[in-house]
């Protein structure tokens, strides 16, 4: 009996350890959640209101830089950093999109300007990883100084594009969907392909202009 009630004791101390251990991590979880400068599923706290537009606006007027009239975070995105990026009027970030600014002191953010039309699952990116030094194991890679990435007004961007650090998509150029944009895009000309290049431009006088 005596060694039965020992452990029992034991027990009921593993378990109040254990309970204390899981409830210090939750309230944990629940000031990072609260804290983060990010919006997604993978942040609950706030996550919820992207549900519901008039706490999706109340929510996203606060973290963003600016965030215009009529614009939209739709669930399924993920925002990091929401802070550095600015969202113009009418812009609707849809479902799958991903949107990294760079959060270290000083560094760079990103601009979407009004009536840009976004695809699902469009990922822009301000920073890299430095892969010259082959002897840096792969996880270990120092991340690059970032650089702003700008789609100016009226742009359209298809599904599943991705724009890299550094990059302007002119006003109302386009972006096919699946490209990847790794260089400047002038005005009013639509570019495609893996690095994306120009298919043609929209507009006769743009259209000298890039030849």
């Amino acid at each position: 009996m005596l060694v039965g009630s020992i452990l029992l004791e034991e027990l009921n101390f593993v378990k109040g350890v254990a309970q204390h251990m899981f409830i210090r991590e939750c309230v944990q979880r629940i000031i990072f959640w609260r804290n983060a400068d990010r919006v997604g599923p993978d942040i609950p706290w706030t996550y919820w209101r992207l549900f519901f537009p008039k706490q999706m606006r109340r929510l996203c007027k606060k973290m963003f830089k600016a965030f215009g009239e009529g614009a939209e975070i739709r669930p399924g995105s993920y925002i990091v950093c929401c802070s550095r990026i600015n969202i113009g009027r009418r812009v609707v970030v849809r479902p799958g999109s991903v949107f990294e600014a760079d959060p270290r002191p000083g560094e760079q953010g990103i601009m979407i300007g009004d009536d840009v039309l976004l695809g699902p699952g469009v990922h822009i990116y301000v920073n890299n990883h430095d892969f010259d030094n082959p002897e840096v194991s792969t996880i270990d890679l120092p991340e690059t100084p970032s650089k702003a990435v700008v789609v100016e007004r009226g742009a359209w961007i298809g599904a599943n594009a991705i724009i890299l650090p550094g990059v302007v998509v002119g006003e109302h150029s386009v972006i096919g969907a699946g490209s990847v944009v790794t260089k400047s895009v002038p005005p009013y000309t639509i570019v495609a392909g893996n690095p994306a290049r120009i298919i043609r431009a929209l507009r006769q006088a743009d259209a000298q202009a890039t030849k």
